[in-house]
């Protein structure tokens, strides 16, 4: 299956800023069953744009806009293959458990088993595995298939609930948030409860015309992957009560959403700023040949504007402030 994919970001400010530092995380990863056929990066106002991998092998561009602009606009373009996956059975073997822990007492998973910034085990997460009687049992796919599906039943989703740097006791205390949110508070009861590896997805969504996906089609999406034996990592969402299959589409790996934010920079200036953000995700028949072009949604066109041409000189130094930053909501 061939994906086309747009991810469109707006930073628009309410008075002039005099320079805008940015750091993207927008470039589909080529691994596993997915590989990034191709990818175009557009920035306004024009700037040489740098990238390099991390250390989980997540492409990262960054760029420096160091002149005064009005707004900031982002324009990523990409084109994925990805394969169907394999089958994920309802259950492992009974010596899974003694399986998983030689695993990773022969790997280096130490960092998706340690709590981090959004993934640290609280009192209302204590009560809320109680509930769920969440120990180590049957086996761990099992478990995890159950997980899944329990916090799938337990929390609402609702867009706007939460805040992008919302701590996991808000949704836990309202029952209610996005993916984000559903995704940390999964990985946190893997990881303090069960002792499993378990990391956090960033990516894309495809919404097709069948399906009943409860989130957003127009917005970034996130889910989790747990590490089992004979299988290797394996992806559930529990926004949507899914296995992570042919329709999710990866952008980057990390201990959660800190490490992955598709957008994350400062701008200098006395001004405050708007973000919009707007993805689109469609199939496509098969591989661009060398002179085929992505296709471009007419309706976002107006929301790219041509470049402004840059000062010569710098204005004196102002205020550094943080950009607002993208909640995963898909």
């Amino acid at each position: 299956m061939y994906y086309s994919i747009r991810h469109l970001t707006k930073f628009l400010y309410s008075d002039m800023v005099s320079e805008s530092m940015m750091e993207t995380r927008m470039h589909p990863r080529s691994d596993q069953n997915q590989r990034c056929l191709t990818f175009h990066l557009s920035v306004s106002p024009r700037c040489r744009v740098f990238s390099y991998r991390d250390h989980l092998a997540n492409h990262v561009h960054h760029f420096d806009i160091p002149g005064q602009h009005g707004q900031l606009v982002i324009v990523a373009e990409s084109l994925v293959e990805v394969q169907p996956s394999i089958q994920i059975p309802s259950f492992l073997t009974p010596d899974a458990w003694a399986e998983l822990d030689a695993m990773v007492a022969e790997g280096d998973y130490w960092e998706f088993l340690l709590p981090s910034e959004f993934t640290e085990p609280t009192a209302l997460l204590d009560e809320l595995a109680t509930k769920l009687n969440l120990t180590r049992r049957d086996d761990p796919l099992m478990l995890m298939h159950e997980l899944n599906h329990a916090l799938y039943d337990y929390f609402d989703y609702k867009p706007k609930s939460t805040r992008v740097d919302s701590p996991i006791d808000v949704a836990l205390t309202s029952r209610m948030g996005v993916c984000q949110d559903f995704a940390h508070i999964m990985i946190t009861l893997v990881r303090s409860k069960l002792r499993i590896p378990c990391r956090y997805v960033s990516g894309y969504l495809f919404h097709g015309g069948k399906e009943t996906d409860r989130s957003a089609s127009s917005a970034t999406h996130a889910w989790i992957e747990v590490l089992l034996p004979h299988l290797g990592w394996v992806g559930f969402d529990p926004t949507n009560h899914l296995v992570a299959g042919d329709r999710h589409i990866r952008t980057a790996i990390g201990r959660d959403y800190s490490d992955v934010p598709p957008t994350h920079g400062i701008f200098r200036g006395r001004t405050s700023s708007e973000l919009t953000v707007a993805v689109r995700v469609t199939p496509s028949e098969g591989a661009p040949t060398m002179d085929q072009e992505l296709p471009v949604p007419e309706d976002w066109s107006i929301l790219v504007e041509k470049a402004q041409a840059l000062p010569e000189q710098l204005p004196a130094p102002t205020r550094t402030q943080q950009m607002a930053q993208q909640q995963q909501v898909g």
